[in-house]
């Protein structure tokens, strides 16, 4: 089903963004049902709407794989990662969100360098809400490490 001009790198980046957007559903949709259970309400809402946002970029992904001509499939997804706290779980998200910021770096610099327009402007609609994400979620763990050490200034950040 593969076009003669479907670019394999391309593709390969395609299928690694499905197995980590994939990854970042379940992580996400699992932090947010273990904060709902620790009573945190809000940021369990936060946490769902996220797992919401990371399934738009599956689909996204998806249908640019479907449009090269490739079957998706999500092999490779990476195990849940809990903790004991709120701020435990940001960092496991901040974490993937990197992981998918330099995924779909290495994906636009590679459409840009082969001349791909179409492919670079995809990857990086979705680079630009990935980058998103990651600021997001470090500015909140910045206020959970505020709250939880009330001596840090806000101005050392």
């Amino acid at each position: 089903m593969l076009y003669a001009n479907a670019d394999q790198s391309v593709l390969g980046y395609l299928g690694r963004a499905l197995s980590l957007e994939m990854t970042a559903v379940q992580q996400y949709a699992t932090h947010a049902k273990l904060v709902s259970a620790w009573g945190l309400a809000e940021d369990a809402r936060i946490l769902h709407e996220e797992s919401l946002e990371e399934m738009g970029h599956v689909e996204r992904v998806i249908s640019r794989m479907l449009a090269l001509g490739a079957a998706p499939n999500a092999s490779m997804l990476r195990p849940v990662k809990l903790g004991t706290c709120l701020s435990e779980l940001l960092y496991a998200g901040a974490e993937l969100e990197k992981d998918l910021v330099e995924l779909y770096s290495q994906a636009v610099h590679h459409c840009a360098k082969n001349a791909d327009h179409d492919n670079r402007k995809f990857f990086e609609g979705i680079l630009k809400e990935e980058q998103e994400h990651d600021a997001a979620l470090t500015a909140w763990i910045k206020r959970l490490e505020t709250i939880e050490n009330p001596s840090v200034s806000r101005a050392t950040f």
